[in-house]
């Protein structure tokens, strides 16, 4: 039998069971309740409403711009006097590329929305360093530098992120052992409200520095970065199964024993009979032969494959129960070796289930490896109890973010990701809102924190307590933004307050 990458997991049993996965294991859903306001308050026909990815935040906006040119005078010049057209007229401006973030973090209300999409780098090999535009994605870093040999050495989880955007929600990735991805950024150019544009580092203004960072374009607008990048790889995966408690400490002491590791995630079982008792540290390895690696590509068709058998999830323990079968029983046998850059090469978009009444939600909580524990029991006693459905969670390891004044990761961490898919509903909202508070506090409890960019549901109270230094960063960015021109939901619903 041929070997697949890791992103080929589910393909054993797609072709056989796919079509049938997604008509046999769907138990009926429930009556749906009427829609969620938010997401039907504006007609998009006008032009002027833009969503993100959470499909639950349609914003008024006055005027939507896309600039997808390089690096040169033009560019900065463009942006520049768009920022003076806000000003000018006192609206709200955002930069973003993606709009991934949930909770209106890249939605300027009745303001200047700018997108930048761009596909602009340069690399030197001798300093293992490369330069992009802000908007450039990652799908574009990783074929520029696969075909010189080398990998970004943080990115996020998925190809189709900005650079710049996941430097300014602070994103973090699998490659270990690493921070944020902000922690490989060497230095970076940012425009700042009275359109001036400065050199960012931790030697050249390094308080605006860390205030961009896990900034959410508060502090203003990224033109470009220079990052670390590292030789690309080909990788051996190994598989270890333990209970869903050991996974955090089991993570760390496979980190602190054996450095050779380059890549890592955990897995849990998410099937509600069984929820989060067993789980799976998968780690990466170089392999023996290393040789003239493959190009990089992404799983494509494999992935698309996969996808009707994690939708079959949905309310369904059966289908959760192949899923798990798949990837603690089959996969291990199956999965073959892969290189660095295409383990990472892998867009967002490929599970998305096109129910226009259903929307992916992220959380993602982090807690200290050896109160991983902890977490998993609270997960047991919150989440069965919701009406919330829980499709998967990623653990993935974090080092210490020694830069950002938002940190989330002041100590190392275990990040988890879970991904729920809810309904568009106004009774859906209220649970996940309920639900989503009351993780929050437990999380809270024992010493950890929860990721920014999602949904808004924390109190303020509660990412005062997450965010110690939120005061400090409110105060800067007033100082320095005295008319509040850079300014999203995210400013709105928590940062204006403080």
């Amino acid at each position: 039998m041929g070997k697949f990458s890791r992103r080929a997991l589910l393909t054993g049993v797609s072709a056989a069971a796919g079509v049938a996965a997604g008509r046999w294991f769907l138990q009926p859903q429930s009556a749906k309740g009427p829609k969620y306001p938010a997401y039907d308050s504006f007609a998009e026909a006008d032009g002027r409403v833009l969503n993100d990815a959470s499909q639950m935040n349609p914003t008024k906006i006055y005027k939507h711009i896309t600039i997808n040119s390089g690096l040169d005078t033009e560019y900065t010049n463009r942006i520049r006097a768009l920022l003076a057209e806000a000003v000018n007229n006192d609206r709200p401006f955002m930069a973003s590329t993606a709009r991934h973030s949930m909770g209106g973090h890249s939605l300027p209300e009745d303001g200047l929305a700018l997108t930048l999409s761009q596909t602009w780098l340069e690399a030197d090999k001798a300093k293992k360093i490369y330069r992009v535009a802000a908007g450039t994605r990652w799908s574009t870093v990783i074929a520029e530098l696969d075909k010189i040999g080398f990998s970004p050495a943080v990115m996020q989880s998925n190809n189709d992120f900005g650079v710049a955007s996941t430097f300014s929600v602070n994103a973090h990735g699998w490659p270990v052992p690493f921070g944020p991805m902000g922690s490989t950024v060497r230095s970076l150019r940012l425009m700042q409200a009275d359109g001036d544009v400065i050199k960012c580092s931790r030697e050249a203004n390094p308080e605006m520095f860390a205030h961009a960072m896990g900034g959410y374009g508060l502090m203003g607008i990224i033109t470009d970065l220079e990052l670390d990048m590292v030789p690309n790889a080909l990788l051996t995966p190994t598989y270890e199964p333990m209970q869903g408690t050991e996974v955090g400490q089991n993570f760390a002491n496979a980190l602190a024993a054996d450095p050779t590791i380059q890549m890592a995630y955990g897995r849990l079982d998410v099937s509600l009979d069984r929820f989060f008792n067993d789980g799976m540290l998968i780690t990466y390895r170089a392999s023996a032969d290393q040789g003239a690696l493959p190009v990089a590509t992404g799983s494509g068709v494999v992935s698309n494959l996969s996808a009707p058998i994690f939708r079959a999830q949905l309310e369904s323990d059966t289908a959760k129960h192949l899923r798990w079968w798949t990837e603690t029983s089959l996969g291990p046998r199956i999965v073959g070796d892969a290189t660095r850059n295409t383990l990472m090469n892998e867009p967002a978009v490929t599970l998305d289930d096109g129910d226009p009444d259903r929307t992916d939600i992220l959380h993602e909580y982090f807690v200290a490896p050896e109160r991983f524990a902890e977490f998993v029991q609270h997960c047991q006693a919150v989440i069965p109890a919701s009406y919330q459905q829980l499709l998967n969670i990623t653990a993935r390891y974090v080092k210490a973010d020694q830069d950002s004044v938002l940190a989330y990761a002041p100590v190392p961490r275990i990040a988890s990701v879970l991904l729920f898919s809810q309904e568009k509903s106004v009774r859906a909202e209220t649970d996940m809102a309920r639900m989503t508070h009351e993780l929050i506090e437990r999380v809270l409890s024992i010493g950890g924190s929860y990721y920014l960019p999602y949904r808004p549901h924390a109190t303020l109270d509660q990412f005062k307590r997450a965010y110690p230094r939120a005061a400090e960063f409110a105060a800067k960015k007033r100082e320095l933004d005295k008319a509040v021109t850079f300014r999203n939901r995210f400013w709105d619903n928590y940062l204006s307050k403080i």
